[in-house]
């Protein structure tokens, strides 16, 4: 009997002592390796992902362990270990999305799994979509459709980017002091089919999201390669054209290389034709040059001119002077273009360690005629305003990633560095008239502005639990020539803010993850800002904590729900279209978000997102603390069908409610519902489409704004809700060939 159980003693023991390593790769049908695939030891609940190359290595196995490796897009697939000295090579087939297959893994960014699933059952179409796919996200349009759009999100009115970060392949869109607003954000030089993949997170909880990350970030990263070329043509309503081709290069084991083209040109819906415009080149290689090397470069230009109606009084559609779709100076309208070139590099080290680098270069011209009081302040000749400039961006990015595990702790940790500097020249705004004839010269400088970052983060599993622990350094310096000055000056300041951060995840199962995130942000102010007022709240913070679960109460839906709180400290704003500095004052905003995916049969889809937000300004008096446009609720649904036969439909709806356009309330920006139906059939290599916005005819206010103007023959100024209209109903039709 005691020889029997010491037998068994050693048979465990040696079990332990014998549990190796097992490594190998993940690809596609094509040979392409697969990043960021989950293996999962289905005999110990050991887990881990692929890296760039597609490789991993997993501890704790040993022969006859079950893995099973999953990725969204792909066949889940069982493999057997038979033996653990040799790397294995398994091979993933591509299929239309499975939610019984998601996995809900202990990811700091988990969320990432929403817009994935969103991405390959309506994958993205145009480039106002590319925004909406980041749930409760909400975007405006209001300058004809050049001017980069307005964001909403958790109750803040973003404008053009002040409060949330955009990256294309880690390359920043946000323009910092820029001529028309803080944090500038034009994603119309991305071109929609490109996008692979959104990374989006919400809150200031990310170490590597440093300026503009408050409300959260959106990280865009186009396709390393296509599967095929393509050409595309769409035509539609209103003499609206577009013309897309997508052509493979090169694309092998090691190396791939496409080019994408796009023209748009439309008229517009308005009264007036919008004489709109747009053309964009990208191109991107990608090389595997060694087992440990990868590079990737990518260049790409867009320019795009446009006329515009601009924002309109409701008091001038209620006398009959224009209908809803007329202007009051039709004069308005732009310029914009933007090249922009990006050298990555990844260098593999070991199994454990990889460092990956970015230098880029942007060339960027803008030129933005508006007229939001008309005659308010020049009762002659208009109130039409220029803002102008020529930016020159350098900068460059590192991140060194580096694993750890044993029997207890798994993990990694990240060190990150990162540099920028904007130059901007002759940043104006100007009075004018008819877009031909300067009348004054408000604002006129360069400004040269420079942002190093520094962050330290570690990655802790501890059995079901992970801690996320960073930190994150930044330091700015702002320097300003006024050329309106007859004296030659460079006014200077500089600051460094430190944010610290803290996520925490439980994961009893891989089903369910319960997190609660806390953190520190910031965004800068405009350089003209920071040297008026001498350094005063040049890096307002805003502090805020996420408490919530990702949850899949069955094999066939997934839910996300958190309830979340930012306060915002002092800041002062630089509003461009006036030339002024106006503070905004201490802030608070709470709320509840939640994401719904359900997959009842294997062709259809149903997602949902609404999200609550209880906005107000803390210094205020009660009845005066309303933050102006903060949306209280937002709601996006809709339907989906992939059928295999090769037919496809979607329905979607969004509703934005009825919101506060000023502080106290008595101005009232109207909410709106607006129904999409999108329908097409794919036939071998042919893809028919066709696209309805606003089915319904409704009539919506896209954007809204509380102002206060004046028209050509009114003696006094009224100040009531001035807006642009949303689209008619709308339909296009599209024909793709793919080769």
């Amino acid at each position: 009997m005691k020889i029997k159980l010491l037998t068994l003693i050693l048979l465990i023991s040696s079990s332990t002592v014998f549990s190796q390593t097992f490594s190998g790769k993940i690809v596609d049908v094509y040979q392409n390796p697969i990043q960021g695939a989950n293996i999962l030891n289905k005999n110990t609940d050991h887990h881990t992902h692929s890296n760039d190359l597609g490789k991993f290595i997993l501890e704790n196995c040993n022969v006859g362990d079950t893995l099973q490796v999953s990725f969204i897009g792909y066949e889940s697939k069982l493999t057997v270990i038979k033996d653990l000295t040799k790397p294995a090579s398994i091979i993933l087939n591509y299929k239309i999305i499975n939610l019984e297959e998601v996995l809900i893994t202990p990811k700091i960014n988990a969320l990432n799994v929403f817009s994935d699933i969103d991405i390959q059952t309506n994958p993205v179409n145009s480039s106002q979509d590319i925004l909406k796919k980041v749930p409760g996200l909400f975007i405006g349009q209001h300058a004809g459709g050049g001017k980069a759009e307005q964001i909403f999100l958790r109750g803040f009115d973003i404008d053009h980017g002040t409060d949330i970060n955009i990256t294309v392949d880690g390359m920043p869109v946000n323009m910092v002091s820029h001529a028309h607003g803080q944090g500038y954000s034009d994603l119309h030089f991305v071109i929609p089919e490109t996008i692979e993949k959104i990374d989006f997170g919400k809150g200031p909880y990310y170490q590597d999201q440093g300026n503009f990350s408050t409300a959260g970030h959106v990280g865009f990263n186009t396709k390393e390669q296509l599967n095929n070329s393509l050409i595309k043509l769409e035509l539609g309503q209103f003499n609206t054209q577009r013309y897309l081709g997508m052509f493979n290069l090169l694309n092998n084991k090691k190396h791939h290389s496409f080019l994408a083209t796009e023209f748009i040109a439309t008229d517009g819906y308005f009264d007036s034709s919008q004489n709109f415009n747009r053309i964009n080149i990208f191109g991107k290689y990608t090389g595997t040059i060694s087992n440990q090397d990868i590079i990737g470069v990518s260049l790409s230009h867009f320019t795009s001119k446009w006329d515009a109606s601009g924002q309109i009084p409701q008091r001038a559609i209620d006398r009959g002077l224009i209908t809803r779709f007329g202007a009051i100076d039709d004069t308005e309208g732009g310029f914009t273009s933007r090249s922009n070139a990006l050298l990555n590099y990844k260098k593999i080290i070991n199994s454990n360690s990889s460092i990956e680098s970015k230098v880029y270069l942007n060339k960027y011209d803008f030129e933005l005629y508006s007229n939001f009081t008309f005659f308010l302040e020049d009762p002659v000749n208009g109130d039409q305003i220029r803002q102008k400039e020529d930016r020159i961006i350098y900068g460059l990015s590192s991140v060194y990633n580096s694993s750890f595990s044993n029997e207890k702790l798994t993990g990694n940790w990240q060190l990150g560095l990162s540099l920028r500097n904007d130059q901007s020249k002759n940043n104006e705004l100007s009075r004018t008239l008819n877009r031909t004839q300067t009348l004054e010269q408000i604002q006129l400088g360069d400004i040269n502005e420079t942002n190093l970052g520094l962050s330290l983060g570690t990655t802790l599993n501890i059995g079901k639990w992970t801690f996320n622990p960073s930190m994150r350094l930044d330091y700015f310096d702002f320097k300003y020539q006024n050329k309106l000055n007859p004296l030659y000056k460079i006014e200077n300041e500089n600051k460094a803010i430190i944010s610290p951060k803290l996520n925490t995840l439980y994961n009893p199962t891989n089903k369910l993850q319960l997190y609660a995130k806390t953190g520190t942000g910031f965004h800068s102010n405009d350089t003209r800002v920071v040297v008026a007022r001498e350094g005063e709240e040049i890096l307002p913070k805003v502090y805020g904590f996420d408490l919530g679960y990702i949850w899949k109460p069955t094999q066939k839906m997934i839910l996300n729900m958190a309830y979340w709180y930012l306060y915002s400290e002092q800041e002062f704003v630089y509003v461009g279209d006036a030339g002024i500095v106006e503070p905004s004052g201490k802030t608070a905003r709470q709320g509840i978000d939640l994401s719904y995916r359900y997959q009842p049969y294997k062709f259809l889809f149903w997602n949902l997102d609404a999200n609550y937000t209880y906005a107000r300004s803390i210094d205020a008096p009660r009845d005066e603390n309303y933050i102006p446009l903060a949306p209280d609720f937002t709601l996006t649904t809709g339907i989906n069908i992939k059928l295999d036969s090769g037919f496809y439909s979607g329905i979607n709806l969004r509703h934005l409610a009825n919101r506060p356009a000023n502080e106290d309330n008595s101005i009232i920006a109207k909410g709106y519902t607006v129904t999409d139906l999108n329908l097409g059939y794919k036939w071998k290599k042919m893809n028919i489409g066709i696209q309805i916005q606003n089915l319904f005819n409704t009539e919506w206010n896209e954007t809204q704004f509380a102002t206060e103007s004046r028209l050509q023959n009114e003696s006094e100024s009224v100040e009531e809700i001035h807006f642009t209209p949303g689209t008619p109903f709308f339909i296009n039709s599209s024909i793709q060939y793919n080769f």
